[in-house]
């Protein structure tokens, strides 16, 4: 995920957080709070679910904050 503050100094700069995720989906993906990449913890067997959802939150540090969902 990217989200871009046009903000200077520490209030530009942007942190993300997963701010909610399915029971599925938790222990198997991992977020960057620098980057906003995420990642696999282990592979998807998509015999246990068809689908997953997470909830990203970024936040600058003026204390603005966004969310978006990702599945």
């Amino acid at each position: 995920v990217t989200a871009s503050d046009a903000d200077e100094g520490l209030n530009g700069h942007v942190k993300y957080t997963l701010k909610k995720q399915t029971d599925m989906a938790i222990g198997i993906f991992d977020l960057d709070s620098e980057s906003g990449a995420i990642t696999l913890l282990r592979s998807l067997d998509f015999e246990e679910s068809n689908a997953y959802e997470l909830e990203v939150q970024s936040r600058d540090g003026g204390g603005l904050f966004d969310t978006a969902k990702v599945e």
